[in-house]
């Protein structure tokens, strides 16, 4: 029960970095970007490629995190360059990714138990080698996402950041400061698409493994993560939103996990997802239109 338990929030952190980057374009930047279903496999594709061909299991992080960005790059300039509307920009990266990921590592990879990945080569094999090995996945995958939480809370902070936040928000107001709103646009499909990558190159580590079919809904768990975080502490102004996205993933890998552990088939996950987010929504939606009628 408590291995379960550990596995469960496990997964809960490690998909937090997919959250972070839903939340930069879902909330911040109120862009629709199906690149996610793409840029997830890229990370997990490049970083399995590289396990397999014996690269440093640790510049797999920046490798996957260069993939990703490339892929909301190319995301950012066909709809900032070319005038496509934000939900078919995403659509277009993310149909050219499936082809792309499968170049990079066919349909399935695995990575050989001989293999040294995050949880198991040094200096975390030294520094933890008394604990189990789903004890390092533990405190590996909480340590990158608090730190990816922190560095994008004083991001966030900075010129540069609050930038980000108008474009969503207020696109009038970028233009007024003489900046340009695409360039911001773009940068924070970068940043999203970085992250996501980086989640896919976790869960590769994680899993020992990468198929071309692991990004397939993962647009919605993301949104769905995000949605349960901030309606959740939606009363709480101190919460930021990093916090409420990690505590959104950690809920939803939980309700998952419950599911299963009632006899749902394996198969029918994606189904239980998809119902899950259309309840949150309706929920969600019902309580913004209560909202209203009592102001």
């Amino acid at each position: 029960m408590v291995d379960l338990i550990i596995s469960t929030v496990t997964q809960g952190f490690i998909y937090a970095l997919l959250s972070y980057g839903i939340y930069i374009t879902y909330k911040i930047l109120d862009f629709p970007d199906l690149t996610v279903d793409g840029s997830f496999p890229l990370g997990a594709a490049v970083t399995a490629l590289l396990l397999v061909k014996g690269g440093n299991p640790y510049l797999t992080l920046l490798a996957a995190l260069a993939a990703g960005a490339l892929a909301g790059l190319v995301t950012g300039i066909i709809h900032v360059c070319f005038k496509v509307r934000d939900l078919l920009a995403g659509i277009i990266t993310m149909t050219a990714l499936f082809s792309i990921n499968l170049q990079i590592a066919g349909s399935n990879l695995a990575v050989g138990r001989d293999v040294a990945t995050l949880f198991t080569a040094e200096p975390v094999k030294t520094l933890f080698g008394s604990l189990s090995l789903l004890q390092r996945k533990l405190i590996v995958s909480f340590f990158l996402m608090l730190l990816v939480k922190l560095l994008l809370d004083l991001y966030f902070k900075t010129k540069n950041g609050l930038l980000l936040r108008a474009a969503g928000d207020n696109e009038v107001l970028v233009t007024s400061l003489a900046k340009d709103k695409g360039k911001v646009k773009i940068l924070g499909l970068v940043i999203a698409n970085a992250l996501v990558a980086l989640c896919g190159c976790l869960v590769c580590h994680e899993q020992r493994s990468f198929s071309a079919t692991m990004g397939t809904g993962q647009m919605v768990f993301g949104l769905a993560t995000v949605i349960i975080g901030t309606t959740i502490f939606k009363k709480e102004g101190f919460v930021k939103g990093t916090t409420a996205a990690v505590a959104g993933s950690v809920i939803y890998k939980i309700c998952i996990q419950i599911a299963i552990s009632l006899g749902l088939p394996a198969n029918l996950l994606k189904l239980v997802t998809a119902v899950l987010f259309l309840v949150i929504l309706v929920v969600g939606n019902r309580q913004k239109g209560g909202g209203r009628a009592n102001a």
